[in-house]
């Protein structure tokens, strides 16, 4: 179970386009929902370090999404990480963007 809100970082570019459609589908940089299954999620604490490993080098504007997994309606599970001790939240559906209580531009390597 989750407690509290989850992270998750996109451009800027894929949640206005979620807010046109209702709900986001980005699993991760350049990877759809239908492609992975699910979408990456972070705890608070994770997101310096997500930013700095998967998304260094990154020009596009960047948004942290900030979601309550309690209106996502979708399944939303903490996984481990295969070769790491660290778990993870995934979502397992797509995420409404009224689930989406706050966005906040974010940079990676700051």
């Amino acid at each position: 179970m989750i407690d509290g809100v989850i992270h998750h970082i996109a451009l800027l570019a894929d949640w206005d386009a979620a807010r046109h459609r209702g709900r986001y589908e980005v699993s991760t940089l350049g990877r759809s929902l239908a492609e992975v299954g699910f979408i990456h999620a972070c705890q608070p604490a994770q997101v310096a370090g997500v930013l700095d490993r998967f998304y260094a080098g990154v020009e596009e504007p960047l948004v942290l999404l900030v979601v309550d997994p309690d209106r996502v309606g979708s399944e939303v599970r903490e996984e481990a990480v295969a070769g790491t001790d660290e778990r993870f939240p995934h979502i397992y559906g797509p995420v409404p963007v009224e689930a989406v209580v706050d966005v906040r531009p974010v940079v990676a390597g700051e």
